[in-house]
């Protein structure tokens, strides 16, 4: 059925769009260049097809000089044999030079010379056996018709007394000749001279008998090469994925662009568990300079964070690496089910963990600001009710001790020992966070500090930690006393920080791994990142000062402090009190 205005059959146009489209993609194919994979196999051929001529002709070459060699001593041996002959050296010393005529034709054709050379010429399969005076007229020949004729070569070197291996011309065709002198039996006199030839036919006919043989191990070897150039083709296409070298350079312009430029460190290995990319960001995280090749356990990872990469956990998992607070995860790296290797990435969180340890502190900070702005406008409003009732001495006692008692005083007795702001209000905060969980926070008797914070992120950091971990010890033991003990002491600009709870103490099993990444006496309740990496980074931060972090008591101290007492020393972290307070909140 016709399309209508058109006049021609629908399936017609069809065949036609088809034709166009198949050659469209023909022209496509001829102009896009071969494959590497194609190109790999196309010069693999070229190469063992040349390799495999080059020998042939080599080959060629070294048989036909081995085969003229072979047949000339051949030929020598033979002239030696005759030359040697006692019947031989008589019957030619018999004949003096120029004594030779024509009409001694038929004496020589049927004399013993004639027959000993057409013997030996039958014997051996030489093409002529030739034996001449010293005069090279022939005595004797396999053509009777030429004797007593001049040969057709040079017989000077011969009968100089010298032996002579030449390829020559001569009236049988060309051949491979020997020429020996014949020397008088009683004398060292030279009387004549024998030479025999091997036709050349001979010699080209056993050397394309062994170029045959050669072809046929050639042809052999290079369908061998073929097939090993296509395996090698095939492999090449399985360790570049299948991907053409425009491909190949875009993706590692691309890998290095983006893995380089990124914000997070990237660790690759392969599926050996050897390294093959590090980028700038991952180096200065994990304090590594990996020489791509290295095994892993090689470039200096901690254990923490091999773990974790050997493990292949794709969680986010907190370590610390220095004084840095950082995130690793690992993954597995396939492509169509085969196993390419896997990735480390890391994250820097030590920006993070401070600001999250100063939020804490306001936070704190503000819980109690807020109970003692309760507890001031209860105040306010009793002494209201005071004045309007005309009690005017109860109302001056209430502002007495209004006066009297400040904030911070209340909040924690003895803390006017503490002369540094910053210092004052974290442990208020940590106080009333305390009181909120049922914890008394109380500071020791012998706690002094002068000085001001130099560096009160790192202070609060470790005193934080300290802190928080013996609120939830109290908190959750089974002592009904629930009480914290911090003791802080200046010593020129070192700071000393014991803290004490009434805690159940530190199990015999934690003491030697304390302090090592992912070790927690608490359970992970969903918190990021997991626990386990707050003993690790004080520890970290302290030790970066020039100082430490260790358990001085596992349990057992005097009631009611009957729990775990940790100790810090953090020098260089105090200025005097005159000079401007560094804070940098």
């Amino acid at each position: 059925m016709a399309r209508a205005g058109t006049g021609r059959p629908e399936g017609t146009q069809r065949a036609q769009q088809r034709r166009a489209d198949a050659g469209a993609e023909r022209q496509r194919r001829a102009g896009r260049p071969f494959r590497l994979r194609t190109q790999v196999l196309l010069l693999q051929i070229v190469i063992v097809t040349l390799t495999l001529g080059v020998a042939f002709a080599i080959f060629g070459y070294v048989s036909d000089r081995r085969l003229n060699d072979q047949y000339g001593q051949r030929a020598l041996a033979v002239a030696r044999t005759i030359a040697a002959d006692p019947v031989v050296r008589t019957e030619v010393a018999r004949y003096a030079p120029g004594t030779v005529t024509p009409e001694q034709h038929d004496q020589l054709a049927a004399g013993p010379l004639e027959r000993i050379a057409i013997d030996t010429t039958e014997r051996t399969g030489a093409l002529f056996v030739v034996i001449t005076d010293d005069a090279g007229i022939r005595l004797a020949h396999p053509d009777p018709a030429r004797l007593t004729e001049h040969v057709s070569t040079d017989p000077s070197e011969a009968l100089a007394g010298r032996e002579v291996i030449s390829k020559e011309r001569g009236t049988l065709g060309p051949s491979v000749r020997a020429k020996v002198p014949v020397v008088r039996a009683d004398s060292n006199l030279i009387v004549g001279a024998v030479s025999v030839g091997i036709s050349t036919t001979a010699i080209r006919g056993q050397l394309l008998a062994d170029l045959r043989t050669a072809a046929f191990l050639i042809a052999a070897a290079l369908v061998v090469g073929i097939a090993g150039s296509a395996l090698l083709a095939r492999r090449w296409g399985g360790l570049t994925l299948g991907l053409e070298p425009a491909e190949l350079a875009g993706l590692v312009q691309g890998q290095a662009a983006v893995l380089h430029g990124i914000g997070r460190g990237v660790l690759a290995v392969d599926s050996a568990w050897r390294t093959t990319f590090v980028n700038d960001e991952a180096r200065r995280l994990l304090g590594i300079s990996a020489d791509i090749g290295r095994p892993v356990d090689e470039i200096g990872l901690t254990p923490r964070v091999l773990e974790v990469f050997r493990a292949l956990d794709e969680q986010p998992t907190p370590a610390t690496i220095g004084s840095h607070v950082v995130v690793v995860a690992a993954r597995p790296v396939t492509r169509e089910g085969r196993d390419l290797g896997a990735v480390l990435t890391v994250r820097d969180r030590t920006d993070v963990e401070a600001l999250t340890r100063q939020l804490d502190a306001v936070q704190s900070m503000s819980t109690v600001l807020r109970a003692q702005r309760h507890e001031f406008s209860n105040k306010m409003h009793l002494l209201s009710g005071l004045l309007h009732s005309g009690r005017t001495e109860e109302a001056s006692h209430v502002i007495d001790e209004l006066i009297g008692a400040g904030p911070l005083g209340a909040a924690t007795p003895g803390i006017d020992a503490i002369h540094d702001a910053y210092l004052q209000a974290f442990l208020a905060a940590k106080a009333a966070h305390s009181r909120e969980s049922g914890v008394e926070l109380v500071l020791g008797p012998n706690t002094w500090v002068d000085g001001n914070l130099a560096e009160p992120v790192d202070v609060t950091t470790v005193l934080g930690n300290l802190l928080d971990n013996a609120i939830e010890a109290a908190r959750v033991a089974d002592n009904p006393v629930k009480q914290v003990e911090v003791e802080l002491v200046q010593e020129d600009s070192t700071l000393h920080i014991a803290v004490a709870d009434s805690g159940d103490g530190v199990a015999p099993e934690l003491i030697d791994t304390l302090f090592t990444e992912g070790t927690s006496t608490r359970e992970d309740h969903g918190v990021p990142g997991g626990r386990g990496v707050g003993l690790a980074l004080i520890r970290q931060i302290a030790r970066a000062h020039g100082g430490d972090v260790r358990l001085a008591s596992a349990r057992g101290g005097s009631p009611p402090l009957t729990g775990a007492e940790f100790v810090a020393r953090i020098p260089g972290v105090l200025v005097d009190s005159e000079m401007p307070w560094p804070q940098q909140i």
